[in-house]
């Protein structure tokens, strides 16, 4: 039987013009990637020299528009198995992006076979130009041979470099550390690296001296909050702030460090002042995947007196003392006040400090000789160093009135406003709004089921040597812009929905606030559901910030009224 003919959509042939076409935009996104956290070492590659680099390429473009980044950091390149990366496919396929910009091909990927089936027929057939900067590759301009483009050897190169230089590495690494040898990259606070041999360590006459004067004053019975304080209010930088004012990284995390109480317990604890290598605390198989993670003690890789002590070993053995003595005490004190209960903390996660805008710590206060139970929110940071942030302290009880109160009064105006809504809902005009809106919604959805189902049989038709290559671009290009209008219409139609529907009673704000009427006392369910956060300043100041004032708002504009006063922050 003769094959049947399958029908296609006529071009409609239109008189040449004059006119040039019009230039194509791309809607470029700048896809960066690092496999690890930047280490600071100068001409190292990071994710700010690439984004810089990518950005700058795509604004220079007369023919790209910038569309933001997608961002893997500390993800390998040896898969695509990534999450930035794919939220950019999805955007991809969503019409939202067509043109990927990278700093190299190692940075997209570095398996080649993966690579190369995106570069050969994943993009071409979404129609999606490839940029590499650094490598002058553009898939608008390149040449391609019959085999593809010129570029698999270097693929090939990159995925073997990235598993190979993985799977060596570890065994030499450890060797070194078997032989007592440095490898880390910054000497442990109060060395520093050896002139003449960079994996021996020596003490540093700047650091060394704190290095001591922390177990000295440890010794004297400060705790390690007391020392990181004092050390604070002197002024004494961190050890990585030392190392960014000798500019031996510059990244500006690190410009503003201070002194923290578990800071100064690590050094307390480091064996590597008595003289001896401790090394090999984490470890990481990037040729496998798998990511970093510590080591238990008895792991660790220990090399006895390889370079010079700063503390000695009365004086460290005795620091040490001190803190297993003050680990008995706690743990002798752990269930000495469990007859008075626990209470749990219904608003976790809600409570801020105005100031420094870290959450605020739930702090058990235990009075009258072990009798009376309360907490109170204090700040971290001005526990960490009172200079840093103004004192914080409110008693749990005191906000939990605040906050009861000023839910109940919004439950009271939803309850109110409920009423005006539902009265307002029943006249004629909003019934045949909401019927009209949906015809219209029910037809743009068949034009854009009807052009999509056009589109998807043009390849197909194609295929069957039923059209000509010109017949098929020019109506792949004819549908497209019929998709990206209808989706843009039905878009257009659903946002209207959506404003109606915020102005039912289906209303978020209104439907939320109103579930909670007629509660008794404050609930975690009901912190959570309506407060976004609440914020302490130093004067035990409370503001609450409410949940869908936008909602809200849509709500007192459809009933023309006023707010009467009140504040959606209280």
């Amino acid at each position: 039987m003769a094959r049947t003919r399958r029908k296609i959509n006529a071009l409609q042939r239109t008189p040449p013009v004059s006119e040039e076409k019009p230039r194509r935009i791309y809607r470029a996104g700048g896809y960066v990637r690092l496999s690890m956290e930047d280490n600071g070492k100068p001409g190292a590659d990071t994710i700010e020299a690439q984004r810089e680099l990518v950005e700058s390429f795509i604004l220079s473009q007369n023919d790209m528009s910038f569309c933001g980044f997608y961002c893997d950091n500390g993800h390998t390149g040896t898969d695509f198995d990534r999450p930035a990366f794919q939220r950019l496919m999805e955007d991809i396929r969503a019409g939202k992006i067509d043109c990927v910009v990278v700093k190299d091909l190692s940075r997209f990927g570095r398996n080649y076979l993966e690579t190369g089936n995106y570069l050969e027929r994943v993009f071409p057939f979404l129609d999606v130009r490839f940029v590499a900067v650094s490598d002058n590759f553009d898939t608008l301009t390149a040449e391609r041979a019959s085999s593809g483009y010129i570029i698999p050897l270097k693929n090939i190169v990159n995925e073997l470099y990235s598993k190979d230089i993985s799977r060596k590495i570890r065994p030499a690494l450890a060797a070194r550390q078997q032989r007592g040898e440095f490898i880390g990259t910054w000497a442990p606070y109060g060395y520093r690296k050896c002139g003449e041999d960079p994996h021996r360590i020596e003490p540093d006459p700047e650091t060394a001296p704190v290095v001591k004067e922390i177990f000295q004053l440890r010794l004297s019975g400060m705790s390690v909050a007391q020392i990181a304080r004092r050390l604070n209010e002197r002024g004494i930088p961190t050890s990585t702030r030392y190392h960014y004012l000798k500019g031996d990284t510059k990244s500006e995390r690190y410009a503003n460090s201070v002194w923290q109480g578990t800071v100064v317990k690590l050094i307390l604890e480091n064996e590597v002042y008595l003289g001896h290598m401790i090394q090999g605390r984490k470890r990481a198989d990037f040729y496998n995947g798998q990511k970093q993670r510590y080591l238990p003690k008895e792991q660790w890789t220990v090399v006895r007196d390889t370079h010079p002590p700063i503390i000695d070993k009365e004086t460290f053995q005795a620091v040490q003392r001190m803190a297993e003595d003050r680990r008995l005490s706690y743990c002798a004190r752990l269930g000495c006040y469990d007859h008075l209960g626990t209470v749990p903390n219904i608003l976790k996660g809600l409570v801020f400090c105005a100031d420094c805008k870290r959450p605020l710590v739930r702090y058990k206060n235990v009075t009258n000789k072990g009798t009376n139970l309360y907490y109170t929110f204090i700040c971290p940071s001005h526990s960490r160093d009172p200079a840093s942030c103004p004192k914080k302290s409110l008693h749990e009880t005191e906000l939990f009135q605040l906050l009861w109160n000023t839910l109940q009064n919004w439950i009271n105006i939803a309850g109110e406003l409920e009423k005006l809504v539902r009265q307002h809902n029943r006249s004629a005009k909003v019934s045949g709004q909401a019927d009209s809106l949906a015809k219209e919604i029910s037809a743009a959805q068949q034009a854009l089921n009807r052009v999509k189902a056009l589109h998807d049989s043009l390849y197909q038709n194609y295929v069957d040597k039923l059209m000509s290559e010109m017949e098929y671009v020019e109506l792949r290009e004819q549908y497209r812009a019929e998709i990206k209008a209808a989706e843009a219409r039905l878009s257009s139609l659903e946002e209207e929905v959506e404003v109606q529907r915020r102005q039912t009673v289906q209303n978020p704000w209104l439907t939320t606030f109103t579930q909670f009427a007629g509660t008794s006392e404050l609930t975690g369910d009901m912190a959570h559901a309506l407060i976004s956060r609440i914020e302490v300043d130093a004067e035990n100041h409370v503001t609450v910030f409410m949940r869908y004032r936008n909602e809200y708002l849509a709500l007192i504009r459809l009933l023309d009224l006023r707010e009467e006063g009140l504040s959606w922050t209280t």
